[in-house]
């Protein structure tokens, strides 16, 4: 009779584990590390979706797309996070991607109207420094100057394809030329950006290609005040971090139920000091304490997502002679 007993909250224990569903996101690595979004996010998602939220890290935001690609329907995926507007329009052709019925009152500084992806996060790329160091005002001063930089690779990193975008923003038709002055002030190039802003903390250069909000992290989570975002008189371009879910996925409603939590307070609150980027819905709290000492670029920049294609392809063609020679 015991053992009758005993084997029953066994089949029951797992028949209540065979039925709570899994939602798999792939995302980049540091949106999954101990001190990114990922914990935090999978803590309070899983007290309202009675399931189990499983982050899977896919190297940078630029690789999300060429493992997606290769997977096509045939991936594990739910959901997509950390693709980039200048990757949206690569994505939704690929035809792998479903809509989505996300509404929220965004504070992006730009409207958004995308029925595919939904965003979470923003900020502005820039070039980081120590605060006691002067900095270049813009591209040809940096490339005039005998500073070290680390960079990230534009076909694995979102950040390294933001760099190429800002140059082509900036400088058009010049961009090459830009770009080839630009060529023996690089030190290294790396894969993503946690290993780019790893060298530079360790004295490797001088500067690393980030983000203005990128000294928030040093003031708020290390009370250090020694590191500083370049303000560029070009202008700053402008990185928009989205979601979609793919029509693979055997869990529509709960994706369609982590989109919309995306986009919700409780989610919003943990991107300005774990991602150190600005939420794309501003918390009723606003801002923490700190955000306000961040350089506001004068200009905004960002070719739209429908061209970004062309331009990126040319981008990286001018990026790549130059690196070459």
């Amino acid at each position: 009779m015991k053992y009758s007993t005993l084997a029953a909250g066994v089949l029951t224990a797992t028949s209540a584990m065979a039925e709570t569903p899994e939602l798999t996101v792939y995302t980049y690595d540091s949106f999954v590390s101990d001190w990114g979004p990922g914990p935090a996010v999978e803590a309070a998602f899983e007290e309202v979706c009675a399931c189990d939220l499983k982050f899977v890290g896919a190297g940078d935001g630029a690789a999300l797309l060429a493992r997606i690609k290769l997977e096509g329907a045939r991936s594990e995926a739910d959901v997509v996070l950390g693709l980039d507007t200048n990757l949206t329009a690569a994505a939704k052709a690929t035809g792998l991607f479903a809509t989505h019925s996300v509404t929220a009152d965004y504070t992006l500084p730009v409207e958004w109207n995308d029925d595919t992806f939904a965003p979470y996060d923003w900020g502005y790329f820039a070039f980081v420094h120590n605060a006691d160091e002067a900095a270049p005002a813009n591209f040809k001063e940096l490339a005039a100057s005998d500073k070290k930089i680390v960079i990230q690779d534009p076909r694995s990193s979102t950040p390294g394809l933001g760099l190429l975008m800002w140059v082509k923003a900036a400088y058009g038709e010049e961009a090459d030329a830009v770009w080839a002055e630009l060529a023996d002030n690089i030190v290294t190039v790396t894969p993503g950006w946690s290993e780019a802003y790893g060298l530079f903390l360790e004295g490797e250069a001088d500067m690393v290609l980030s983000y203005t909000t990128s000294p928030a992290y040093h003031l708020i989570a290390e009370e250090d005040a020694t590191k500083a975002a370049a303000t560029f008189d070009e202008g700053h371009y402008l990185q928009i971090e989205v979601a979609g879910k793919l029509k693979s996925s055997d869990n529509q409603e709960l994706a369609d139920q982590f989109l919309s939590f995306m986009v919700s307070e409780a989610f919003q609150t943990i991107i300005p000091t774990t991602n150190w980027m600005y939420p794309a819905v501003t918390p009723a709290g606003g801002l923490p304490a700190g955000f306000e000492t961040l350089v506001q670029p004068s200009k905004a920049l960002l070719i739209p997502a429908d061209e970004a294609d062309v331009a990126r392809d040319k981008a990286l063609a001018e990026w790549l002679a130059a690196l070459s020679k």
